[in-house]
């Protein structure tokens, strides 16, 4: 049975957008690199499509549609000067989301996405003034992971929401050496799984950069300082992503250990 049936009763369509590009500054073609005899696109779209009625690689590279439409995806060509993800989602959105009521933006370099770690994302839209839903981990005792800049932490409230995102080390832990600071604080991962309603979509993919997000480089800053409210489901699963071509290797040694 497609999930999608069973979300049913929050009343709501979810669609799935998938943003691919092949200009990438540390792995150029990565959706076209292979992983286990597949794309890595093709991995990450036949995990969600597991999940959803309507999923869509959305890319701005013809190498990339083509890949997907063989393998019996579907797939919608964007504009190649989009700055984020979020506005390639936009716009791929406007062509082929009728009807959608939310849209999830899944990272197109996560062949290991699970059922999870969406179901997490989209019941944060139980709640009613949920704008926009993401991820987080809590990093457990791993203080070396924790201090890793390329690891945005987030500082939630008692809501579920989020208050900020940073790549420093936040909160700060007054009173007790670094060593301890992991063990003093349930310090959270921020996991770059986003779903957005319709209507701010369109809203945030309006806004300009903002000084905090230009500061981070983080995008989901420009949302919060302009007034937008995220709500963190938490999650204990950690797939592996793939940035570059030693994390490809990894997602290998990964995939042939699930497959035992």
């Amino acid at each position: 049975m497609n999930w999608q049936i069973d979300i049913i009763v929050y009343r709501m369509k979810f669609i799935a957008l998938i943003p691919a590009r092949y200009a990438s500054t540390r792995f150029p073609g990565k959706p076209l690199a292979m992983l286990g005899g597949k794309t890595v696109i093709q991995r990450v779209y036949e995990q969600v499509v597991k999940y959803f009625d309507d999923a869509y690689v959305c890319t701005d590279d013809n190498r990339i549609m083509d890949a997907v439409l063989q393998f019996g995806g579907k797939s919608v060509m964007t504009d190649a000067n989009h700055k984020s993800g979020t506005d390639r989602c936009f716009e791929a959105f406007q062509k082929v989301g009728d009807g959608a009521d939310v849209v999830v933006n899944i990272q197109g370099d996560e062949p290991f996405i699970q059922r999870s770690q969406i179901e997490t994302v989209c019941r944060c839209f139980d709640d009613e003034i949920t704008q926009i839903a993401t991820l987080g981990k809590p990093f457990g005792n791993n203080f070396e992971a924790i201090a890793n800049s390329n690891s945005p932490k987030i500082v939630i409230d008692n809501r579920g929401y989020a208050m900020y995102f940073s790549r420093s080390v936040i909160p700060f832990i007054r009173g007790k050496q670094t060593e301890e600071w992991a063990e003093a604080y349930p310090f959270v991962k921020h996991i770059g799984l986003y779903a957005y309603r319709r209507e701010v979509l369109a809203e945030i993919t309006q806004l300009p950069q903002s000084s905090l997000e230009i500061a981070e480089s983080l995008e989901q800053l420009r949302w919060l300082q302009n007034g937008y409210r995220i709500k963190v489901g938490l999650t204990d699963v950690e797939t592996v992503g793939i940035d570059t071509p030693e994390d490809l290797q990894r997602a290998e040694e990964f995939l042939a250990q699930i497959s035992r």
